[in-house]
């Protein structure tokens, strides 16, 4: 081997590279397992230690030292799947940015437009570019994107805005650079807002052209506190009020107009006489009112005052609302009074007439005007500071500007003279609504107070000094994980890798000799490069990662299997053990059957990188540096050790005495048999077809059809069966509860508002699960069983929402990753063999491979003791199967190819056979390693993933039989019959 002490050289760096680097990643955990062990079980006492030395040097290199924030900063980062923490993906609406470009406008056909665009949004398709089709479709030339109604108005004319002369073609242009400054403008509000929130290493990227941005927050347990922070628009405003006796005339009207649909003529309740005399004495309770049939006051818990209308529980707020939408029950406002806009607070809690605590929401009616505006907006906001108010309870201090100042001044004024109330509206929601005492209120200071706690308090001043979101950030998509469920994945992840690595080196050994201990050191140094790679880099490891390493396992001694087989054939035929290894490792020796078989792997792994989001793309990333890492190691690395032998005692066979026989002088007829292997492929095909789609379907996952799953760990083994009915009842809806690995804990699957998006309704869907399942937690609060926390043993250990938007592009991107990965394939195995009927067969193999897998966990699902979803994780089995039967079919067709340049006697079905049998060693050793690292995960793995191992050890089995019985069989009968003769004379006069 030529340049041999370059390569020493390069691989001696790389190796003291990943080791500097990795020992950043070891000081972390030793730091971290001296705090536990000083903290004991206090989470908080443990959080203390590690912020007391984030600035004390803990690794001393001689020539530098590292503090505990530089080594943290510098380890290997770990998915939410392995540290815990909250995965989101945000969706800004562009239909909110596009309302706002055209400073909402009501042209017919540009709101149409929306609408449609709206409806008929597809998988993959982008809001903006659905709008622009719908707006064509709708103005039929008629109407222009720069009509002054519309984009060319006031505030997008000027330089690089829309001038009204513009072409629709030449105002798309303006109007998608307008929506990316927008999202841009949203991705810097959001990164704004979390680094203040203080979460370690946090990640934040804007998902393409799409409007998305993915948002990473590792460790971060609160849920509810951080999705309403990344969620909350921040729209701040300042609207006058309506008192109640103001508004008490239309409150009573509209509760005698909803008798007439709200009651039925079968009640024969009492009515009180004079309800809304009721409603406005402060003598009476609510009680007293809820004695008759009165739709709108029967729902009061307790009178309000001042600008309060009443004391309402949170879950008839969607009735109320629905009620005063009502045309004939808005008509009944005073003519003055047509503008007004009801709105909430956030909730509170009061003691009722018996003096038990409720939580409730405060009804409030703003004074609107035709445009909907408030007095105020929040823009003039210049700074907050979260504060405590006079009576010691958490506030938030505003400064406004110059501009801000002075129409504060004015409305506090005007406020002051009427004894009006002026609310706070953060959100659409009254945080509070302060009357004016003592004259209007100049120097444009104010606070807001309410019913906060501190952390509240930090969150609002921290999103008010961030600014606002251009357009609303819609949650679509989210993954909350445990630590203890992170800690459990690795425990898992780690088990696996090490009996993995342990059996696959055993088994080199045994089968290869001396050879076998060569291939494991190049392993064992595959592995450093790799973990080093990923350190230096910033690549972030996830449970399927770790799945993608142990694979690594077996496909790394893949490249030493051709080598070592093709070195045996060598030895057999006369060659010295110096021109056998020389042989071997040449372009015609196992070099041109390594390149083929890894490009195929290398073309998948890019395709899943491309299409996979979240702890997929982890899995590729982590399977494509294996692939670079395992080739270098296994060409390079185990042929010096190879060659020191040579130089040495050269006493190298490449087997052992058990193995020096196996698989020699093989002949079987593949070929003869595959009308049997056809009739066997074909009903199988069949019997999965028909159950795929007309028996079973498959279990498609949330991930394809939107859903929220959640992960919930009981304090004692509950019926499965049991739990679906009482969660079905409770959303009304029906909700799946499946056993997860122990009967102690379920897989719970939901659709319930699954098209709704917002934070609130992510709230309801918690607290309705926690209400439901309440009975099984006797001491465990909603915090405790939602939340995360260090040492968590019960409740949500897991949970993911996948709105229906995204999950369409999920299911889209799977269908072309699949097809994409196949006819890439197709066309390098056409430019490599010259020959279409070789990606024919390779093709073939593959179409079987996938339905066979399809069919499997169609026929099973209902009832394999682990989940069998179709979800991102089995599509990357499917394209990882893909890949793989790729290898082994492409290793039988370069033999093929080599047999048919060379002098093999014989026919075409001679040379077909003989170069199956003659490849049978390395097919069969390879697809061993894969079984025994896939079988390893597979038991040690852990249960979130055993579907998605399940999917690829049937997958390596199913590959490993179409390889040799449908993929060449395809070929010889695809093969033209003058070509065949041609390679028979050929072979016949050499």
């Amino acid at each position: 081997m030529q340049n041999k002490g370059l390569i020493k050289f390069f691989a001696i760096l790389f190796a003291l590279v990943s080791i500097y680097q990795l020992s950043f990643t070891f000081v972390a955990n030793n730091v971290k397992s001296e705090a536990k062990a000083f903290a004991g079980d206090n989470p908080d006492k443990e959080l203390k230690y590690l912020d007391s030395i984030d600035k004390v040097s803990v690794l001393n290199l001689g020539f530098t030292n590292f503090t505990y924030n530089e080594v943290k900063n510098k380890q290997i980062n770990k998915g939410l799947d392995l540290e815990g923490g909250i995965n989101v993906i945000l969706q800004i609406s562009i239909k909110d940015v596009l309302k706002g470009l055209s400073n909402n406008s009501k042209n017919p056909v540009f709101n149409k437009s929306l609408a449609d665009a709206t409806a008929n949004l597809e998988g993959n398709k982008t809001y903006l570019n659905k709008f622009f089709e719908a707006f064509e479709a709708n103005s039929k030339g008629t109407t222009r994107l720069a009509d002054s109604d519309i984009f060319a108005n006031r505030s997008l004319q000027g330089e690089g805005g829309i001038d009204i002369k513009m072409s629709d073609s030449e105002a798309q242009k303006v109007i998608k650079r307008k929506v990316e400054e927008s999202i841009e403008s949203a991705y810097k509000v959001l990164r704004e807002r979390i680094d203040k929130f203080g979460v370690t290493q946090p990640n934040i990227q804007k998902l393409g052209e799409t409007g998305r941005i993915l948002v990473e927050l590792p460790g971060a347990k609160d849920v509810d506190r951080i999705k309403k922070l990344l969620g909350g628009k921040a729209q701040l405003e300042f609207w006058e009020t309506y008192k109640i006796e103001e508004i008490g005339n239309f409150l009573g009207a509209a509760n005698e107009a909803l008798k007439k649909t709200e009651i039925k003529k079968t009640e024969t309740q009492p009515v009180v006489k004079d309800s809304l005399n009721a409603l406005l004495t402060d003598t009476k309770d609510s009680a007293d009112v809820k004695k008759g049939n009165n739709p709108l006051f029967d729902k009061i818990i307790m009178n309000g005052g001042g600008p309060i209308l009443g004391y309402f529980a949170p879950k008839d707020t969607a009735t109320i609302n629905a009620y005063f939408k009502r045309p004939e029950i808005r008509v009944l406002l005073a003519v003055d009074q047509h503008n007004a806009k009801f709105v909430w607070s956030k909730p509170t809690t009061i003691k009722d007439a018996k003096e038990k605590d409720v939580e409730v929401v405060e009804l409030y009616a703003l004074k609107g005007n035709r445009d909907n505006a408030p007095a105020m907006s929040g823009g003039v906001v210049t700074d907050a500071k979260d504060t405590f108010d006079q009576l010691g309870k958490p506030a938030v201090s505003m400064q406004m500007n110059s501009q801000g100042a002075r129409t504060w001044e004015e409305l506090t004024g005007r406020a002051f003279s009427q004894k009006g109330y002026i609310a706070i509206v953060l959100d659409n929601i009254v945080y509070s609504a302060p009357g004016v005492t003592s004259g209007p209120i100049a120097g444009g200071r104010s606070e807001i107070t309410g019913s906060f706690d501190v952390a509240e308090t930090k969150d609002l001043a921290n999103v008010l000094n961030a600014g606002k979101l251009p357009a609303s950030a819609d949650i679509i998509q989210s993954t909350v994980v445990g630590p203890s469920l992170g800690q459990a994945a690795i425990d898992a992840g780690m088990t696996s890798s090490i009996v993995g690595f342990l059996l696959v080196c055993i088994w080199m050994v045994f089968y290869y000799g001396k050879a076998g201990w060569y291939a494991n050191l190049a392993l064992l140094l595959n592995l450093l490069f790799l973990f080093g790679i990923m350190a230096s880099f910033g690549f972030v490891l996830t449970l399927p990662g770790i799945a993608g390493i142990v694979l690594t396992l077996g496909t790394a001694v893949d490249a030493n299997i051709i080598i070592y087989e093709r070195a045996k054939e060598e030895l057999r035929d006369g060659k010295s053990l110096s021109e056998a290894v020389a042989a071997s490792y040449g372009w015609h020796g196992a070099m041109r059957s390594i390149i083929d078989a890894n490009v195929t792997h290398v073309l998948t792994g890019a395709i899943l990188f491309i299409f996979g989001t979240g702890p997929i793309k982890g899995f590729a990333l982590t399977l494509l540096i294996g692939i670079a890492t395992s080739l270098f190691t296994s060409i390079f690395i185990a042929r010096i050790f190879i060659d020191r032998n040579i130089a040495g005692k050269g006493d190298l066979t490449f087997s052992t005495s058990i193995t020096k026989n196996w698989f020699t002088n093989f002949h079987f007829d593949f070929i003869k048999v595959k009308k049997f292997t056809y009739i066997f492929s074909s009903i199988v095909v069949i019997v999965s077809l028909i159950s795929i789609f007309f028996v079973n379907g498959l279990d498609q996952g949330v991930d394809f059809v939107g859903g929220r799953t959640f992960q919930v760990k009981f304090e004692k083994p509950v019926d499965a069966t049991v739990v679906s009915d009482e969660l079905s009842a409770a959303f009304g809806t029906p909700v799946e509860a499946k056993i997860l690995g122990d009967d102690d804990q379920l897989k719970i699957t939901t659709k319930y508002k699954i098209k709704e998006d917002g934070v609130a309704v992510d709230k309801e869907v918690n607290e309705k699960l926690y209400a439901a399942l309440a009975k099984y937690y006797p001491n465990t609060s909603y915090e405790k069983f939602i939340n995360s926390y260090d040492g968590k043993q019960v409740g949500v250990l897991q949970a993911s929402k996948v709105g229906a938007s995204i999950s369409e592009d999920i299911k889209t991107n799977s269908y072309w990753a699949v097809l994409g990965a196949m006819a890439v394939i197709f066309l390098y195995l056409m430019i490599s063999f010259r020959k279409w009927q070789y990606s024919l067969g390779a093709i073939a193999a593959v179409a079987h491979d996938v339905i066979f897998v399809l069919g499997i966990y169609s026929l099973c699902y209902k009832f394999m003791p682990f989940h069998m979803e179709m979800d991102q994780h089995f599509i990357a089995a499917i394209l990882t199967v893909i890949g793989y039967s790729m290898n082994d079919t492409v290793i039988v067709f370069d033999r093929i190819r080599e047999f048919i340049i060379g002098n093999r006697k014989g026919s075409f079905e001679d040379i077909v056979n003989a170069s199956i049998n003659t490849t049978l060693s390395r097919t069969l050793n390879t697809s061993l390693m894969m079984i025994i690292v896939l079988l390893t995960m597979f038991l040690f793995g852990g249960e979130s993933i055993r579907g998605f191992i399940f999917a690829m050890l049937i997958g390596i089995v199913v590959g490993t039989y179409s390889s040799l019985f449908i993929a060449t069989p395809v070929l010889v009968d695809t093969i033209s019959k003058d070509d065949k003769h041609n390679i028979e004379e050929k072979h016949k006069q050499a």
